[in-house]
């Protein structure tokens, strides 16, 4: 239980040893963070369902970050242009595996958009849906809310958290690198949750800024992830 947070420490390491490219990603982050405050602003429901995707096919886009921890663990220089072509190698079952990420974002968010059809008459303005979320009147939208999330939530992260780097550091198959993924909560299922559950907690921290403190977030949390598969998997 206390691996989760050598990652962490090892995660904020590698950002120090290439902040840079870091920050690039970290930047990507928030400015995604803020085009989907932009555009879904005169629709909460698609916020809501969108921003619990948009965190969860973090691994995809984190590629860049996992090379750069390869590379740093390798013991060489990290090279920019290298990061953001680090899918190149591997396209084929990367783009496997993201489609099924993606399929399974589009079902939770279909099923968030049919909890607020049924729930309420038409959609809600933005503070009209966060005083949904915290109305004890609308218990009821609340819990389905929050079981569908959670559910949803588990399955995503159960067959991803150490796919995507597995798949870039490995000659293996989007369906190994899912079933390693599952097998691996399965078995060590304290501990993966926990830290499922630090991922989420920070993450949520970092965006409560209207996003910036995914500058540095993402990237750490990006960096960990590598050394979580690491440790997991390949050693």
């Amino acid at each position: 239980m206390r691996d989760p947070f050598l990652w962490l420490c090892q995660g904020w390491a590698d950002f120090r040893r290439a902040p840079a490219i870091g920050l690039f990603y970290g930047g990507c982050f928030t400015v995604m963070g803020w085009a989907l405050m932009k555009v879904y602003e005169q629709a909460p429901a698609y916020l809501l369902a969108l921003s619990a995707g948009f965190l969860l096919v973090a691994p995809f886009l984190c590629l860049g970050i996992y090379h750069v921890s390869r590379e740093l663990q390798a013991g060489r220089r990290p090279d920019f242009g290298a990061s953001l072509m680090a899918w190149e190698s591997r396209m084929g079952q990367l783009g496997i595996f993201a489609f099924v990420l993606l399929v399974l974002e589009m079902l939770w968010a279909r099923s968030t958009l049919v909890i607020f059809a049924v729930t309420f008459d038409g959609m809600p303005d933005f503070k009209g849906s966060i005083s949904a979320l915290f109305n004890p009147e609308n218990m009821t939208f609340i819990v389905a809310w929050a079981v569908v999330g959670a559910i949803f939530a588990t399955l995503i992260f159960s067959v991803s958290v150490v796919s995507m780097p597995m798949l870039l550091d490995r000659p293996t198959d989007a369906i190994t690198a899912a079933l390693t993924s599952l097998r691996l909560v399965l078995t060590r299922t304290p501990v993966m949750f926990f830290w499922g559950a630090l991922i989420a907690a920070i993450t949520f921290t970092a965006m409560v800024p209207w996003f910036t403190g995914l500058v540095v977030v993402a990237p750490v949390i990006g960096h960990a992830s590598w050394h979580a598969y690491r440790a997991a998997v390949a050693a």
